[in-house]
């Protein structure tokens, strides 16, 4: 927000990125042309390690023509350019596999996908972004909105002043101030204040609709191809850059192989002239002149001029038994490079797999998590308990619904009694979902997401994305990493319900055998609390609601199987730690934790494999068995066999529970 500095007071450098961006320009990669004025050479395009184009975006007019291109994450990118590589028949959807959309630098909420796919297909399209608002308590009586992410391109200054003028025009009202906390510690923090007894989401529902907090971007993809204009698409913009990056590669290689040879040439020249050197210098001291010592090494030793030359301008000291050692180190060195490029250029399959493993490099050295959230619904507003629902959610009733987590870690809610909600469809884009845990809620409830690290993060479901009961669609739901801001590392296991309204406990079991059942209505109100207190290593791996009537089930790793009554597990606070469940054996682990009705027909699945097979090697075996068939043991015992091994197999890498058809 200040002004220019004075030149004499600034300076530029380019950051890492940039300098990936230039690398090997002395190697001959690009064609270099005159600049404007004809006074130097610049090159016509940089060799471009990673495609910045899509990566950073572009905005510029020009005679006859305009771009707009929104950025991108620099990891999804790379994946994406790297399948087109080895991949060259992909096709738009399985390139958005790895970008599912624009990434943002300012974060935000990019609000329906249909746009970006038109843009990715044809070129053109738009998309709308909203910022990143959350309902906080800014005092114990005074709740405000404060706004974390701006919409691409909108600054804190634009937003302050649509407000100001939509409060004295009275197009917004219930909004008492505006302050800009925004600093270099803690980032954006534009904080809204909400006049008592106005209801905070339906004032952010008018910022939306009179502000930027929701803007609007058009993709136009125009760009040079061969010194024309094109409007390229998603696919077409990755396939000239991997055609590119190609090229760059092969003049490299091409211009490092030249060298090569070329000092091959000297050094061998050398190596003849030391292995008989006191010839050489009876050459050279028997001559008129240099041109003369030049025509007579050429003769005698059957060098080139270049190698003659070369010797004549040899140092002494280059002359010992360990230069000569050096130089036959270095021959030898420089056959095997040569080979090498020349396989290098020969293979088509080697020459793409060496550009994808120099996008795998710049990828690991300069990617970042994505900060954008994609969301095919409205965005949602988080808060507490105190905090407004959303203005839809006024107008209809507070309806029982069932919150569903998706195995791709993917959040939705449907608004239909339990006895309505049918089955879950397997959404398009994500062949392999299906529902990893679910709970009966209501729409205005309290729903706990509890993650691997043993904590409950609170949530309320009218800020999850609703989907109609006839179509239920994974995919329309949102990230919930991006939903609840959860670190890397941590993942959520199960949905717990925190209304109260169930008197069962909560059943917790960890990769190290423990065991924990929660004493019922022991939540506190807070946004997150821990639900168990883990030891050093250990992780959360499932959870389930579990009345006393219903039996726990342990399966490890080392296909062991236990079954014994929750009875036997004695409801504990919060931060208890458990107690024993399963005894392992040394360096087995629990890989599949869950409570199972008595009554309920269930079968178990195991598949076993080899933890030492590559990925895609090896599907594994599959067996499924009647839970039945397994007696219940006691508490803390190794339980039984679930699943025999045939050699080579090691382990148990899948296991769970369904019912029969």
């Amino acid at each position: 927000d200040d002004g220019p500095a004075a030149a004499r007071y600034t300076e530029a450098r380019l950051a890492e990125p940039s300098m990936a961006m230039t690398e090997g320009l002395g190697e001959d990669v690009v064609d270099f042309v005159p600049n404007y004025d004809n006074q130097i050479m610049q090159p016509g395009v940089l060799p471009a390690a990673f495609p910045n184009l899509l990566v950073n975006g572009a905005s510029g007019i020009a005679v006859g023509m305009a771009t707009n291109m929104a950025p991108h994450n620099l990891g999804e990118v790379v994946e994406a350019a790297k399948h087109l590589l080895m991949h060259p028949q992909a096709t738009l959807d399985e390139l958005m596999e790895f970008v599912p959309g624009p990434d943002l630098p300012s974060g935000g909420t990019i609000v329906g996908l249909s746009g970006v796919r038109d843009a990715y297909a044809s070129g053109r399209g738009s998309f709308r972004t909203r910022a990143k608002v959350s309902v906080e308590n800014l005092t114990p009586r005074k709740v405000g909105l404060v706004v974390t992410e701006l919409p691409y391109l909108v600054g804190p200054e634009r937003v302050i002043e649509k407000i100001k003028d939509g409060v004295q025009s009275k197009k917004l009202v219930g909004i008492s101030d505006v302050n800009d906390l925004t600093d270099r510690n803690h980032g954006l923090r534009l904080v809204i204040g909400i006049k008592s007894g106005f209801n905070p989401t339906a004032v952010l529902e008018q910022l939306y609709k009179h502000t930027p907090l929701e803007d609007g971007f058009g993709i136009n993809n125009v760009a040079l191809v061969g010194g024309s204009p094109r409007t390229l698409g998603l696919r077409e913009l990755l396939d000239v850059y991997v055609q590119h990056r190609l090229s760059v590669v092969t003049r490299r290689s091409e211009y490092r192989l030249a060298r090569r040879r070329e000092r091959l040439h000297l050094v061998e020249g050398l190596l003849v002239a030391i292995l008989d050197i006191d010839e050489v210098i009876e050459v050279i001291r028997s001559s008129d002149d240099s041109e003369a010592a030049r025509s007579r090494l050429q003769t005698v030793f059957d060098l080139s001029e270049v190698q003659a030359e070369y010797i004549l301008e040899l140092r002494l000291r280059r002359l010992t038994k360990f230069s000569r050692l050096e130089l036959e180190g270095e021959r030898d060195q420089l056959l095997a490079d040569i080979a090498a490029l020349e396989e290098l250029l020969a293979s088509d399959e080697r020459m793409r797999a060496q550009v994808a493993l120099e996008l795998t490099e710049v990828s690991d050295r300069f990617a970042t998590p994505r900060r954008t959230l994609l969301t095919e619904a409205d965005a949602p507003v988080k808060g507490g308990r105190k905090a407004a629902v959303d203005p839809e959610s006024l107008q209809i009733a507070d309806a029982p619904c069932r919150v569903l987590l998706s195995t791709t870690g993917r959040l939705i809610r449907v608004d239909i009694p339990t006895s309505e909600l049918g089955i879950v469809r397997v959404p398009k884009r994500s062949k392999h979902d299906a529902v990893l845990s679910s709970v009966v809620s209501s729409v205005r409830g309290q729903v706990g997401a509890l993650t691997s690290t043993g904590r409950v993060i609170r949530l309320s479901p009218v800020d999850v994305p609703a989907v109609p009961p006839a179509a239920v669609r994974l995919d329309a739901g949102v990230r919930v990493t991006d939903f609840l801001g959860i670190a890397r590392g941590e993942t959520v296991v199960a949905l717990v319900d925190l209304s109260g309204a169930s008197s069962d406990s909560l059943a917790i079991g960890t990769v190290q055998g423990v065991v924990k059942r929660v004493v019922p209505g022991a939540w506190p109100d807070k946004p997150d609390f821990p639900a168990i207190g883990l030891k050093p290593g250990d992780a959360v791996v499932g959870a389930a609601q579990a009345p006393e009537s219903d039996d726990l089930v342990f399966i490890t790793s080392n296909a062991q199987l236990l079954r014994f009554p929750a009875s036997g597990v004695r409801a504990q606070g919060l931060p208890a730690g458990g107690v024993a469940g399963v005894a392992l054996a040394a360096g087995a682990s629990v890989i599949w934790f869950g409570s199972v009705a008595r009554s309920d027909d269930a079968v178990v699945a195991t598949v076993s494999a080899s933890s030492s097979a590559l990925p895609g090697t090896d599907t594994g075996r599959a067996k499924v068995s009647a839970l039945s068939e397994f007696p219940a043991k006691g508490r803390a015992t190794q339980g039984v066999r679930a699943h025999a091994f045939l050699k080579g197999e090691d382990g148990l890498t899948v296991a769970g529970r369904a019912s029969l058809p």
